[in-house]
């Protein structure tokens, strides 16, 4: 059973800390604490703050900062004639809201061991939000794909190179912690669409429904390719621009409503943007086009995909609360902390379960040759595993999650090793019934005759006897 607890310490604000509560906005004062002190991965800081003060709007009791703090409004009157832990009992069941959105939740157990344990999530959201995400593994490729199906009508510039470094690689820096990415982009001519779209005349547009989006993905999959060197997962990210005939090319969800983004993802595979460029057809424009992406409109859609891929969870705060923006990285300090902590229990859990499996095999096929190397490297990921343990329950975020990608990486090394193939082996059933068809008709003729030698052995023992009577 998976169990987790909150380590509680208060105190009061020092005289710098109260010089930083009263800056002008919640954000200068959120960055002035962070530079105060910065607390440590997997911690928060909470402030209270009076009534009057003017840091937060009036509609908002909590402002959720970019870094591990929160600032909470406390009415004037709780605090009157009541003792310390009065005001704590009272401030409870808020500080039970701010956890639920900054930290590691029972949701984000759910959604981490959803292949594993059986949960009932409360909605169909919460079984879509556990599926979407890639599995924990040590590093990622995230492939950029620029579809250009008629190179005739347009001839498409876009500084992939450019935008990666500006949009993509602040928050891949952020997420070095929990893995390591690599990114490649490629063009790919003549590529269209698994659906042909259909012309809506009420929106004056070609669309693609809901219903359409998941054949989409299989014809334009075979021709990405795929790079044979690495086992990492791939993320692809896709930017379609219709050809003149086809467009503008519109997508319609469930209810017939354009997406916003024109833009879907499917889960643990990647996402896909369409890109309209019919302004620039005129009429006596000369073909191909010369068309220039804006890369920022674009990488703004894939941000928001990677991050839901990667499993940072977007849950909407309760009323009365105020998020900040995420900054230049995309992600705030307190959203990798939760990424961490849940990549940490799913690294734990399947290594876990790697050990249990590979102990499982050797029990079957007891005459199995176990290497030195293999016990080697079973003992460095239980190890592992009790370490990563004692430091996730110590509250060391950082070393819990580095310890668990080591287990992870040591029991599948051992599970997969070539000496432990199952074809190399077999139970004692299967031998018989492979050894059997083999000896038994040799076994037949000698085993007839044994039998005429021990009759006729038999038979002289009788005429011996005979002979003395």
């Amino acid at each position: 059973m998976l169990r987790y607890r909150f380590e509680t310490r208060y105190r009061t604000a020092t005289i710098m800390e109260e010089d930083a509560l009263n800056k002008p906005t919640a954000a200068g004062a959120d960055e002035s604490l962070h530079t105060l002190s910065e607390s440590p991965c997997g911690s928060l800081v909470f402030y209270v703050i009076p009534e009057l003060s003017l840091l937060l709007p009036k509609d908002t009791d909590v402002y959720i900062g970019q870094r591990r703090t929160a600032l909470l409004r406390v009415s004037s009157q709780v605090g009157v004639g009541r003792t310390l832990e009065q005001l704590l009992a009272q401030l409870e069941p808020r500080i039970k809201q701010v956890l639920q959105v900054m930290s590691f939740s029972h949701t984000d157990v759910s959604a981490v061991l959803s292949d594993r344990v059986r949960f009932n999530p409360d909605s169909k959201e919460g079984i879509a939000d556990s599926m979407r995400a890639f599995k924990s593994s040590p590093g990622y490729e995230i492939t950029f794909s620029l579809l250009n199906p008629d190179p005739t009508s347009h001839q498409l510039h876009w500084d992939i190179e450019g935008a990666v470094q500006t949009y993509i690689q602040p928050l891949l820096t952020k997420l070095s912690p929990v893995a390591n990415f690599s990114i490649d982009s490629q063009t790919l001519y003549y590529s269209v669409l698994g659906v042909k779209p259909r012309f809506d005349s009420s929106c004056d547009a070609y669309t693609l429904n809901a219903d359409s989006l998941a054949h989409v993905i299989n014809p334009v999959e075979a021709r990405l390719g795929s790079n044979a060197a690495s086992s990492n997962p791939v993320l692809n990210f896709l930017l379609y621009v219709p050809d003149a005939h086809h467009s503008p090319l519109k997508i319609q969800d469930h209810r017939k409503q354009e997406v916003p983004s024109n833009a879907f993802h499917s889960p643990r595979w990647g996402g896909i943007m369409v890109y309209n460029v019919n302004g620039f057809y005129e009429p006596e424009a000369e073909l191909p086009v010369d068309i220039s992406i804006n890369m920022a409109e674009v990488m703004g859609v894939f941000l928001a995909q990677l991050r839901l891929l990667l499993g940072v969870q977007s849950s909407p705060p309760p009323p009365g609360f105020l998020v900040a923006p995420r900054g230049s990285s995309g992600l705030a300090d307190w959203e990798l902390d939760r990424l961490m902590w849940s990549r940490c229990v799913e690294n734990i859990a399947t290594a876990t379960t790697t050990i249990t499996s590979l102990a499982q095999l050797l029990d079957q096929i007891s005459n199995i040759v176990i290497n030195d190397n293999i016990a080697e490297q079973v003992s460095s990921a239980v190890n592992s595993l009790q370490l990563a343990v004692a430091e996730l329950e110590a509250g060391n975020l950082k070393y819990a999650l580095q310890l668990s990608k080591e287990a992870i990486l040591a029991s599948e090394k051992a599970f997969f090793d070539p000496s432990l193939l199952h074809l190399l082996y077999f139970p004692d059933d299967q031998k018989f019934a492979i050894y059997i068809p083999l000896f038994l008709p040799m076994c037949v003729p000698i085993l007839l005759s044994l039998i005429k030698m021990a009759s006729e052995a038999r038979q002289k023992r009788r005429e011996k006897l005979a002979k003395k009577d």
